[in-house]
């Protein structure tokens, strides 16, 4: 190893290779600190390299809509066109749902679960999004079969589709297969599908199963109109799909509801080979979740990432 003095100071690497560095930290020290460390580490991050996976889906959950909008338009702008990964929660607003698609042509996975958007907006933007392979539209209870239809129709390239519903918006609700025939009619190339608590019956599925040939794993939690055991024509069509349950057991959590009442349920009732309540689709390679950002830092740091000067000392 050479004397101090000849190596290289971290503020002399070329921005583009700085932004790729950067891409390893998380959300909050991107838009926090390192903007504050020098100017050419701030030009760094205020670059697009730094924003193609923009992952906000946690925070998002603790945010007031109008601060949302505003944040997504901040990153995204950031991103330059070179978005290729969204995640995010609760929208609410058909201007940023708008906005989204008119920066998605490099956009392949997107996550947008409990947002408010109808069949109507889906219809006026899911042309924007014709080279996703990953789309999450869980607990958007505002769409139906015309939304899916349509998204399927733009979006040739979908491989995976998370279309889950919470138990209590379709309790007491009457079977309906309208979703599942129009996944089945539109995504013949889905590998990885979840309809967990939908009201969709055994004919659904095999709808599915029957044009849906390299799917390869399918939740079905709460789903209880489903009974594929019996479909034994199925079962041998597709020996390796992985079948999540439709029963549900208590060890399974998800979004901070239990279901206790089939805890005791024998896996020999479950279809197919029953597979750990950790199972979950991954579409890219990052790490996930980059931490919450506390309200309190909110838009006084992340507007105008040039002013970060202003709340530490003058840069060297």
């Amino acid at each position: 190893m050479g004397e101090a003095g000849e190596l290289r100071s971290w503020d002399e690497l070329i921005p583009d290779a700085l932004g790729v560095i950067f891409t390893n930290l998380s959300l909050k020290e991107r838009v926090t600190v390192i903007p504050r460390v020098c100017k050419s580490w701030c030009k760094a991050v205020s670059g697009p390299n730094c924003w193609q996976e923009i992952d906000i889906e946690e925070w998002s959950n603790y945010c007031q809509p109008d601060k949302l909008d505003q944040m997504l338009h901040m990153l995204i702008s950031k991103s330059c066109g070179s978005l290729r990964k969204l995640c995010v929660s609760g929208l609410q607003t058909e201007t940023i749902f708008t906005f989204i698609a008119e920066n998605a042509g490099s956009l392949r996975s997107l996550r947008l679960p409990r947002s408010n958007m109808s069949d109507l907006v889906v219809e006026q933007i899911a042309g924007k999004f014709s080279v996703i392979t990953f789309l999450d539209v869980s607990y958007c209870i505002k769409i139906g079969a015309c939304a899916i239809e349509m998204i399927g129709k733009n979006c040739k390239l979908l491989e995976g589709l998370c279309r889950n519903m919470h138990p209590l918006d379709t309790a007491g609700k009457p079977l309906q297969d309208d979703e599942a025939y129009a996944i089945a009619t539109t995504m013949p190339k889905l590998k990885h599908l979840e309809m967990a608590y939908h009201r969709i019956s055994t004919s659904g599925v095999v709808q599915i199963l029957s044009n849906c040939p390299k799917l390869e794993f399918l939740d079905l939690r709460g789903c209880w109109g489903v009974n594929l055991d019996e479909n034994k024509s199925a079962k041998q069509s597709f020996p390796k799909l992985k079948v999540l349950g439709p029963f549900v057991l208590g060890a399974y959590e998800s979004d901070g509801w239990e279901d206790d009442d089939y805890s005791d349920v024998s896996d020999e009732y479950l279809a197919w080979d029953f597979v750990a309540g950790n199972e979950y689709y991954v579409d890219d390679d990052s790490d996930g979740y980059e931490g919450r950002i506390d309200d309190e830092l909110e838009f006084g740091l992340y507007e105008g990432i040039e002013d970060a000067g202003m709340y530490w000392p003058p840069s060297p």
